[in-house]
């Protein structure tokens, strides 16, 4: 066979088949099943819910504030002198007990002041003695006198009686034993004591100073109770008592007092005791006064100076209960889940906001859902899905 006639044969060959595969494909084309368009379903959003606890409930109502000493005195003589004696606990956080001998100043000259005195005191009462006895025998002298007129139960004259000596003599008498007292007080002031169980806070005196009436020489500040200012927005006066301010007879409401101090986080308890007198003009706040008692009983104690929060304990809630502050929609609204998923919006009754939760007097029930996560388009009556494994209850 010639060369042409084999190339001709495989072309031949060649042709059949692919004539083959385009019959084969069109045939498997005409077979295919038609394909349906279907719409996929929406998948439902997940939301983040937690358990409704009702139970009862009281307001706290947080600030902060500065504590400060419940009295603050300048020590201040009265006299003259030299300082002689100066106490160990007169020092810049002395420490020292009510009736404490805190400082002397030299006494040697108020005690011959005392001397001279007493001196001159005694001499007015020999004075006044012979006074007396000078008037008693002039009266003698004029009723012998004047008989008839002593029958008749007459006075003698008061010139006659010396009257007039004897009323100086006895107000002479008077004013030494008002020089004797001052005298003796001058001597008693010489010995500065304290006014109460406290602290020095400043002192600036040294043994042989000469101090001058009225010059301050330390500061002092009682230990016996702290004081706290706590401003407050005038609202929230409403949760709880103020002596003489929101109650004329109960009394305030507690407190606690928390600070952390010297790596330890501690608290105290106190009372609320008064508001002060006027409200802030630039603030529009007031302020209230929270008392601790015994401040420096504890180690490390609740010291002057410290900024501290403060946790009033307000009113009593019944059946309320606290959510997180984002569940709480606007205009008041709670989104509530049934255990088929669909939403509801709940209008609720809020009693008070608080930094991260909300208390709420009314409107939720025992055991509802309550969605806390957020969601981009939400209506009424919406299909969820509720993610059980980050339920939780509200403690």
């Amino acid at each position: 066979m010639s060369s042409s006639r084999k190339r001709f044969m495989h072309i031949l060959a060649t042709l059949g088949l692919i004539l083959i595969g385009i019959v084969a494909f069109i045939l498997l084309t005409a077979n295919k099943p038609q394909l349906k368009k279907t719409q996929p379903p929406t998948p439902l959003p997940m939301v983040r819910t937690i358990t409704v606890e009702t139970g009862t409930r009281y307001v706290p109502i947080k600030g902060e504030g500065t504590v400060r000493p419940l009295r603050e005195i300048q020590l201040v003589p009265q006299v003259n002198g030299k300082i002689v004696f100066i106490s160990p606990g007169l020092i810049d956080g002395g420490i020292f007990r009510k009736g404490e001998l805190l400082l002397r100043i030299e006494q040697e000259d108020y005690q011959l002041a005392v001397t001279l005195a007493q001196a001159r005191v005694k001499d007015s009462e020999s004075a006044l003695k012979i006074a007396q006895e000078e008037a008693a025998a002039a009266r003698e002298e004029w009723a012998l006198l004047s008989k008839e007129e002593a029958e008749n139960n007459a006075t003698p004259p008061p010139l006659v009686a010396k009257e007039p000596q004897l009323a100086a003599a006895r107000a002479k008498l008077k004013a030494e034993q008002a020089d004797l007292r001052r005298a003796l007080l001058n001597l008693e002031r010489t010995e500065l004591k304290a006014p109460f169980n406290g602290r020095c806070s400043e002192e600036n005196i040294d043994i042989g100073q000469y101090v001058s009436t009225g010059q301050a020489l330390a500061t002092l500040f009682s230990t016996e109770a702290a004081e706290i200012m706590v401003p407050l927005e005038d609202e929230s006066l409403y949760w709880f008592s103020v002596p003489g301010f929101t109650t004329a007879d109960k009394p305030g409401s507690p407190a606690t007092v928390h600070t952390r101090f010297a790596g330890q986080d501690m608290s105290w308890s106190g009372q609320v005791v008064r508001a002060e007198g006027k409200l802030d003009e630039r603030t529009r706040m007031v302020s209230i006064v929270v008392r601790v008692e015994n401040p420096y009983g504890t180690r490390p104690p609740l010291a002057s100076g410290m900024f501290v929060t403060i946790e009033i304990q307000g009113r009593r809630v019944e059946n309320a209960t606290i959510i997180p502050r984002p569940a709480l929609r606007h205009n008041n609204i709670v989104w509530v889940v049934d255990r088929q998923g669909i939403l509801r919006f709940r209008p609720v009754k809020v009693a008070r906001r608080l930094p991260n939760q909300v208390i709420i007097e009314s409107g939720l029930e025992q055991g509802e859902l309550i969605v806390t996560s957020a969601l981009n388009a939400v209506t009424d009556g919406m299909q969820v899905r509720i993610n059980a494994a980050q339920e939780e209850k509200i403690s």
